[in-house]
């Protein structure tokens, strides 16, 4: 964590040394001494941070320059938010004349005390590392050079397609899965309750999961839902939710008085009433209390139709009492065998899944450590799959690194033991990714593209080569799967993650780091102490702490919120904006029903979420937010905006309605780089809104679409659709583009598509798909209900269907 700050600050210190050094004027050389103090250490951070929780002297010393790094980060804004033009140029904007720039000697004088002390607290924090580089034995040179060969050396095999574990692949389920299968249709027609236990980190819930997605369970019953409980849940959403699901899977509207039910009594009748119409299995995963049970019962009905009720808990009183009544099963979870363990182990580790057997020794003491723990197993899998097989010193390192102290231990610090290893063997930049995903609530499915663009705004995430910042942070995204310390449970076009979620050991692990590092603050609804410095804000559900109201937020960078129950006091919010630090700004689904005017006040802000917020329209002012790079407006209620949005030149990504409409904007750069992107969007209408030759609507892209305008695009000569793009078009209008004389390129695959409209076409489309035999063109288009063909006459428009089979 502390290496990837301190690379961050250290190329903002580059960049604006080089681009703005003559506005520091005296300054320049104390700047420049703290970058140079800054990169000696950066090098030895890479090892060193390896090391930290064996030596609390080292990781004393690596908090100083964690904490020194980010005052510095904070005096470098703070100086551009004071002296920078509003009007941004190049990287930081350009500036004005020295004698117009500096709005008070005052603030100046401020900044430079600012920055001449921090001077003199890395020059003393650099005398400490020189000690440490003594003690370790070794010289900045040849820390960067075993660093260097670690991170360039290259994965012997991409593993991208164990991102969902293949039933095939997994290890010791066939016979259990088919225990509970049987439990779940034969029997009594009573209702049935089955309780799994064990552990964790056993697979209760990859178990369950796929009972849960079995085909003949599938057939059985006609009614299925799925809800994770956890420690923390607020049992009215959790109705809810419930309510969702169940609706969800029978493909029937959600009903909107719902959402303003507050009484849990009702809602559990509602539940009820929902259920009497089918035989169902309803599964609670992650149960902790027994007194759920006995909240829930009373929403399960006994229909006498054989229904069922499945739960998952590491808790035995639980998994016993509410079987109690209800012809109940409990199914224990026991460890895998020595056999199973060492099948799964190299089918994870190897990429033949066979052992060499210059490793066989070492493999099996280091598996021995596991316990046949299936979460263990595939933690140290993924840390060994990616060490060189030729190196067996490679492999004693790790197995020196378990060491003798699990010798006696329980199962569950065993795990958690090599959770910890698992976690100090990925690279800085990987590290600072898992530990950001602390910031979301236990249990929550993780939606992976606001996590990747959030990675993208905390500047965790930096261009390689010719990937953009996208694809590198899907690249973490993966190899973080890869190495099973997150799990992908749902997955997107060609095996893109669409959601994933992390393991409670593992979140245990990560949130306790989190903390230590001062990475985050979050505040789940209950008395939290803060920090003295809060940089990181997270609230997942608001508590009026009075003890904090007066807490200073000037170091403030990033306030994130999620599903918060109670609305943020409005002089609590206007406080927390007043950060003039803050980059990243989270607000989703808040009750917030229109934009505060301090967010507008934020120079350095970055990105803005306002998703499911009730946000109805957007001033203005949002022209002046020139650093703004993403915009959020989704599942919101704006339905236009402002021709100030033009303003922001750094804006890459705004997310929408799922309709966008865009006329006279002619635009030079293809529309869909972003367009096809937006997850939600259903309608998309171009009024000579692009200027260039062709558009290509790629594979993976614009998966809700369903109605497409095209008009007037004079330029366009050309069209594309990848396989796997747009899946679920139902219409498509192309109007008055004379330069187009083909049909889209893979207009094919568009099976959905039901209506193609082409008006004031050039003659030589029209003539091809009107000839006799159609033609290859007219075959593209067989599957097609409806395709109309329009002119304009003196008379008006002419419509006319084209005529042909399968034409209606």
């Amino acid at each position: 964590m502390a290496e990837t700050v301190l690379s961050f600050v250290l190329d903002q210190l580059s960049i604006f040394l080089r681009e703005e050094g003559r506005l520091l004027g005296g300054l320049r050389q104390e700047v420049q001494l703290i970058t140079n103090e800054l990169g000696h250490m950066r090098a030895f951070l890479k090892v060193a941070e390896a090391k930290e929780d064996d030596d609390p002297k080292l990781q004393e010393w690596i908090k100083q320059v964690r904490e020194a790094a980010y005052d510095t980060e904070d005096v470098l804004d703070d100086f551009i938010f004071l002296f920078a033009r509003q009007r941004s140029k190049g990287f930081y904007g350009s500036v004005k004349r020295i004698s117009n720039s500096i709005k008070s000697l005052r603030a100046r004088h401020r900044v430079a005390s600012e920055i001449q002390s921090i001077q003199a607290r890395i020059k003393h924090i650099f005398e400490a590392h020189k000690r440490y580089q003594s003690e370790y034995g070794m010289s900045t040179d040849q820390v960067s050079g075993s660093v260097a060969a670690v991170d360039n050396k290259a994965w012997r095999y991409s593993r991208d397609d164990a991102l969902l574990v293949e039933e095939s692949r997994l290890v010791g389920i066939s016979k259990p899965k088919k225990q509970l299968i049987s439990q779940l249709l034969e029997g009594n027609s009573e209702l049935k309750v089955i309780s799994v236990v064990g552990m964790g980190g056993l697979g209760k819930t990859t178990l369950v999961k796929k009972v849960h997605e079995d085909a003949d369970v599938r057939r059985h019953f006609q009614i299925r839902a799925w809800v994770t409980v956890s420690q923390t849940f607020n049992f009215e959403e959790l109705l809810k939710s419930l309510i969702r699901k169940l609706h969800s899977e029978i493909k029937k509207p959600i009903p909107e008085s719902i959402e303003s039910v507050n009484s849990t009594s009702e809602l559990k009748e509602f539940i009820k009433d929902f259920l009497q119409q089918g035989r169902y299995v309803i599964v609670f995963d992650d149960v902790w209390d027994v007194e759920f049970w006995n909240s829930i019962k009373f929403a399960m009905p006994d229909n006498s139709n054989g229904s069922r009720v499945l739960l998952t808990t590491r808790i035995m009183d639980v998994a016993s009492t509410s079987c109690k009544g209800f012809c109940g099963y409990v199914h224990k979870i026991e460890s895998l065998s020595y056999e199973e363990s060492w099948t799964l182990f190299c089918s994870r580790t190897f990429e033949d899944g066979c052992c060499p057997n210059h490793l066989k020794n070492v493999a099996d003491v280091i598996l021995g450590k596991c316990d046949g723990l299936p979460l263990a197993i595939l933690a140290i899998s993924g840390l060994l799959a990616v060490k060189d097989v030729n190196s067996t010193d490679e492999w004693e390192m790790v197995r020196l690194s378990l060491g003798g102290e699990l010798e006696g231990t329980g199962k569950l610090d065993r795990v958690n033991k090599i959770l910890c290893l698992s976690y100090n063997d990925l690279p800085s930049h990987l590290k600072t990714c898992l530990l950001y995903i602390s910031i979301f609530p236990e249990d929550y499915e993780i939606p992976c593209e606001p996590l990747i663009q959030l990675w993208i705004a905390e500047r965790f995430v930096e261009r390689k080569g010719g990937m953009n910042t996208e694809d590198v942070a899907l690249d973490y995204l993966k190899k973080l799967a890869n190495r099973s310390l997150i799990q992908v449970t749902r997955v997107f076009y060609e095996g893109v993650p669409n959601n994933c979620r992390i393991h409670d050991l593992l979140r245990e692990i990560i949130v306790s780091k989190c903390r230590e590092q001062n990475m985050a603050t979050v505040t789940a609804g209950q008395h939290t102490r803060w920090p003295e410095k809060v940089r990181r804000l997270v609230i997942h559900n608001f508590c009026d702490n009075s003890s904090q109201k007066s807490h200073c937020f000037d170091h403030l960078r990033s306030l994130i919120t999620f599903e918060s129950i109670e609305p943020l006091p409005q002089t609590l919010l206007s406080e927390l904006l007043s950060s003039k630090l803050l980059k990243v700004l989270d607000l989703r689904n808040t009750q917030l029903e229109e934009i505060p005017n301090e967010i507008f006040n934020l120079f350095h802000l970055k990105h803005l979420c306002l998703f499911g917020t009730r946000v109805k329209t957007v001033p203005k002012s949002i022209g002046k937010l020139q650093n703004l790079e993403y915009l959020d407006l989704s599942d919101t209620e704006v339905s236009e905006l402002p021709t100030e949005i033009k303003k922001l030149q750094k804006l890459s990504h705004l997310m929408g309605l799922v309709r966008v409409y865009l006329k006279w904007s002619g635009l030079r750069q293809d529309p869909l780089e972003s367009l096809q992107r937006l997850p939600n969007l259903v309608q998309v209408t171009l009024i000579q809104a692009y200027q260039g030759e062709g558009l290509c609507f790629k594979a993976g892209g614009c998966q809700k679409l369903k109605e497409l305008y095209l008009e007037e695009l004079k330029g366009l000569r050309w069209m594309r659709v990848e396989n796997g793009a747009m899946p679920r078009l139902q219409q498509l209008n192309l109007q008055g583009i004379p330069l187009l004389e083909e049909l889209p390129l893979g207009i094919q695959h568009l099976r959905q598509l039901r209506k193609l409209d082409l008006a004031d076409m050039s003659s030589q489309l029209i003539d091809k798909l009107e000839s006799e035999d159609g033609g290859q063109d007219y075959q593209q288009i067989a599957h097609i209900h409806q395709v109309i063909i329009s002119s304009w006459t003196d008379e008006g428009w002419n419509e006319r269907l084209l005529s042909g089979k399968s034409k209606t």
